[in-house]
């Protein structure tokens, strides 16, 4: 339906193997022209929203692991 573009969508249906989630269903919100803009909804995108280049066939997402503040915060709080 958009080939070769990025579109905004909603994931409807996931499951998760050996740390990477596959994506089974979608539903498109948006598709975009301009691939600035594409980024730029990436960036704000969270939870089970994401913005994908319909070139590839399939949608895996690698899941890593967040190390950051909030974690050695807590390990050092009196």
């Amino acid at each position: 339906m958009y080939p070769d573009r990025f579109v905004k969508m909603q994931i409807l249906k996931s499951h998760i193997e050996d740390e990477v989630r596959y994506v089974e269903e979608v539903a498109v919100i948006q598709a975009f022209e301009d691939e600035k803009i594409a980024t730029r909804e990436l960036v704000r995108s969270k939870n089970d929203l994401l913005v994908y280049h319909t070139g590839k066939e399939k949608i895996e997402i690698e899941i890593k692991p967040l190390f950051g503040f909030r974690e050695n915060y807590d390990k050092h709080r009196v």
